[in-house]
């Protein structure tokens, strides 16, 4: 199975093109950002009313990225292929850096 297929999907049923696209675009997205970013962590938000679960990566120097995943066991697998550590959000919280970068790109955006 596919880091990204439902398992409630048939197996004879194929994803939409669309739907493949988007999976590799989240993939190689955060790929890149890992690459280009030293000391990343990954930070899984769970699903709510209004969002699927995503998985925010950050940087050592505070910066983010967000984006959906499936679930919270598939993000943990693309966190274990990036091999950096993963956390459940509601029980570490966002790290500090996080905040600190936000702030500072705030101010200088206003």
């Amino acid at each position: 199975m596919g880091l990204f297929s439902r398992r409630s999907r048939s197996k004879s049923a194929p994803a939409a093109p669309a739907a493949k696209d988007a999976k590799a675009e989240t993939i190689q997205h955060f790929r890149e950002f890992v690459a280009g970013h030293g000391e990343c962590e990954a930070y899984i938000e769970p699903p709510t009313r209004v969002t699927q679960t995503t998985m925010v990566i950050v940087a050592g120097s505070g910066e983010w990225t967000r984006r959906r995943v499936p679930d919270e066991a598939t993000a943990r697998k693309l966190a274990k292929q990036f091999a950096i550590p993963a956390f459940d959000v509601n029980l570490s919280g966002y790290p500090s850096r996080m905040r600190e970068w936000n702030e500072k790109h705030r101010k200088s955006l206003g």
